[in-house]
């Protein structure tokens, strides 16, 4: 098996785990399940008098689970975005839309800011055609 294949491998598998966590991560489950630990971990704190070591356990465990999901999150928001960009060039290349637009992400900000020149100045002249027009006769 060829060291690429073998990588390609990892990176669907990492993909594939980081889809199913970020999704069970984001049910109602998970919400409840940390609803009643922090519950479970502010009625113990009495049991052990607020001590440094009980904070510890709540802070150690928040911070390391939100370390995770942050690289989870951002992994599938990447995929999902990447996915959505090629549905979006596809579109683009299918219709009479201008095939500049597909790949847009990879434009420069000149270019960028010189497209939303164009559809502000395209916003104006509907904006006056439409307020020189008269309304339709009834």
């Amino acid at each position: 098996m060829s060291e690429e294949h073998s990588t390609s491998r990892i990176a669907d598998r990492f993909q594939t785990f980081a889809g199913k966590a970020s999704g069970l991560m984001g049910s109602r489950f998970a919400f409840v399940t940390a609803l009643a630990i922090v519950l479970l971990w502010l009625m113990s704190g009495p049991i052990f008098r607020f001590s440094d070591a009980w904070q510890l356990i709540i802070n150690t465990g928040t911070t390391v689970i939100t370390f995770l999901m942050v690289f989870l999150i951002q992994a599938t928001q990447n995929r999902d975005a990447k996915a959505i960009q090629l549905k979006l060039d596809e579109l683009i290349r299918s219709s009479k839309a201008r095939n500049a637009f597909a790949d847009l992400e990879d434009a420069s900000d000149a270019e960028l800011a010189a497209f939303k020149e164009e559809f502000r100045r395209l916003r104006e002249q509907l904006r006056t055609e439409a307020a020189s027009t008269p309304p339709p006769a009834r």
